[in-house]
């Protein structure tokens, strides 16, 4: 078997994986249109080696010559296509379409060109330079500059020269062979499918890295999301938190926490239904979340309880920004419950004292939380210093939380 011939055989095997493996990302995320487009670049690509295998045997070998040449193409375009959908930009199906069309077209006609022909392999090599340097292009345009997407760019950019430096190399080589069937036993075909498959297959794995880190970051964000409401869950703001106090304590910036609750929420559930105290909650997160600056962390602590950390603030700031809350759902009506009925939430606020715990931290918001409640609901209380604990001995008894209004 010739160097080259093993090469390809190689390059089938690595292309049948290739495509199994995007195929399983794919159903694993069904939202992402990105894999499915690799899996089916990568069995255009099987295609095209297939037809490598099947010219030396052609004795017209023109249809065969353009079928490969086409199915290539079409695993570099559905590649761009997919780049399109991993950045989400708009896909140039006209740019894409008109390039098919051409390329196909001028191959077609050069083929009774001499196989040596500049003219000819720059036919055959310059659209698909043409489509990896779209591909870095789209990438580039996305403005996304991690080492990631840096990487694809520099792979698509090498790409590119491979493929505009193979005519070139043939006439360095000793020529393409003087038949089809004359191809794969030479000097440039194995350099050909060489470098070209350690490219691609490094485009490849640089995907697939990036679509299993894409994974692995939502399926992190949804075990720190609370369903319902769409604000952090207890881990997503603890963890958040952790470091925000730390930062804070190195900076000695201000940072203030805002813990919340719906007053007598069971009374809502009992009167009206769980559903009915869910689009409480929900009412109360979107207020939370278009009212909290972008630097805060934002949580639904469970149930009917709430925590805001406001980095950058102190208590001054906190207290406005809670009795704006505050102000605000006491006069928003809840599509769920009687047009006179209000629902009213009682606030609690700490300062950070530059170096107490997350946990310490919390108690004291929690201490002036419960303030509010034994004070009369619907109101913001400040905390006292960290040595103090106003924590009730008791649970508290509750009145009504919701109110007529007129």
């Amino acid at each position: 078997m010739a160097g080259a011939s093993f090469i390809l055989a190689i390059n089938l095997f690595i292309a049948a994986l290739f495509a199994l493996a995007f195929f399983l990302v794919a159903a694993t995320n069904r939202s992402d249109g990105t894999p499915r487009w690799f899996a089916l670049a990568y069995c255009c690509g099987l295609l095209y080696i297939g037809s490598e295998f099947i010219l030396p045997v052609q004795v017209n070998p023109q249809l065969t010559y353009t079928a490969g040449f086409a199915a290539f193409l079409g695993a570099l375009g559905c590649a761009t296509i997919g780049i399109a959908a991993r950045y989400r930009l708009p896909v140039p199906w006209l740019l894409l379409a008109v390039i098919t069309g051409l390329s196909i077209a001028a191959n077609w006609l050069a083929f009774d060109l001499g196989r040596d022909s500049l003219v000819r392999l720059f036919a055959y090599q310059a659209p698909y330079a043409l489509l990896q340097a779209l591909a870095a292009w789209l990438v580039w345009r996305s403005r996304r500059r991690q080492p990631m997407d840096v990487g694809l760019i520099v792979l698509f950019c090498l790409s590119a020269v491979q493929f505009l430096s193979k005519p070139l190399v043939a006439q360095w080589t000793g020529g393409v062979g003087d038949f089809e069937q004359s191809y794969i036993a030479t000097t440039y075909a194995l350099y050909s499918q060489s470098l070209g498959a350690i490219l691609q297959v490094a485009v490849g794995l640089l995907i697939l890295l990036m679509l299993v880190r894409d994974m692995l970051v939502e399926i992190t964000a949804r075990s720190e999301t609370d369903p319902l409401s769409s604000l952090l869950n207890r881990r997503g703001f603890e963890d958040r938190a952790v470091a925000a106090l730390a930062a804070a304590s190195q900076t000695g910036a201000p940072i203030t926490l805002v813990a919340s609750d719906l007053d007598s929420f069971k009374s809502i559930n009992d009167g009206f239904g769980h559903e009915t105290g869910d689009q409480v909650i929900v009412a109360f997160a979107a207020l939370l979340a278009a009212a909290s600056p972008k630097t805060a962390i934002v949580s639904r602590m469970g149930g009917e309880e709430f925590a805001v950390l406001l980095p950058g603030a102190g208590l001054a700031a906190a207290r406005l920004y809670a009795e704006a809350l505050r102000a605000a759902f006491s006069g928003m009506p809840i599509a769920a419950l009687p047009a006179h009925m209000r629902v009213t939430a009682s606030f609690g606020i700490a300062e950070y004292d530059g170096s107490e715990s997350l946990s310490d931290l919390r108690r004291r918001a929690d201490s002036a939380l419960y303030v509010s409640k034994r004070g009369g609901r619907d109101r913001v209380s400040v905390a006292a210093g960290p040595d103090e604990d106003q924590m009730p001995m008791h649970p508290l008894e509750g009145s009504t939380a919701m109110r007529r209004t007129g």
